[in-house]
């Protein structure tokens, strides 16, 4: 559907937990007399950061061969919830407009937070507001099978994403850790979403 319609951006949306502590699973070719060891590390008792961020994620794929893949990236201060699901949503829509987009073909799975009522509801009033002129573009889901996160693309980003973000010597602050991520996407820190409090 989005190569019939050149306006048309096709998108692949998820979230993913970025860990402070947590190792990756990776495999590195190392010298016998100098081996690399990942430590997972601990987290300290008066520690005042979270343990990891919440990250939501689209994978734009490129639209012609002169242009790329990007990654439109926005963390959360606290998890993921239909609220901050419309927040970015909101986000998304207002940025594929400025780049001359009228749709987004977004595929995702059957997260709770993406498929409530809160969201379903927003996403046709959305739709039918800019239809009528408003600033942004269409949203239409295509959802994926249960528990197949193999037919996502954006999910292997995320994989090399943490492996590429990794501190072996010691514990990542929030904000260096998503500093890395972006810097690893090449994409801008933009300011976290926020959880509403009722959502808690």
């Amino acid at each position: 559907m989005a190569a019939q319609h050149p306006t048309w951006a096709l998108g692949f949306g998820d979230e993913v937990w970025w860990s402070r502590f947590t190792a990756p699973a990776l495999q590195t070719w190392q010298i016998p007399t100098h081996p690399t060891r990942l430590v997972e590390q601990e987290r300290a008792q008066h520690d005042p950061e979270p343990a990891a961020l919440a990250c939501y994620g689209v994978l734009l794929r490129a639209s012609t061969a002169q242009t790329r893949d990007e990654m439109l990236l926005r963390f959360v201060s606290g998890r993921p919830v239909s609220a901050v699901t419309i927040e970015f949503l909101t986000w998304c829509s207002e940025r594929l407009h400025a780049q001359g987009k009228t749709a987004l073909l977004l595929i995702w799975d059957n997260a709770g937070w993406h498929i409530s009522r809160q969201v379903r509801t927003w996403i046709r009033a959305h739709n039918r507001q800019v239809k009528q002129g408003a600033v942004g573009v269409r949203i239409v889901l295509g959802l994926l099978p249960s528990k197949s996160p193999w037919l996502n693309a954006i999910e292997p980003k995320w994989v090399h994403g943490k492996r590429a973000i990794v501190e072996p010597e010691r514990v990542l602050t929030t904000h260096e850790v998503a500093s890395r991520v972006c810097a690893y996407y090449g994409c801008a820190h933009e300011p976290h979403l926020v959880q509403p409090q009722q959502a808690a």
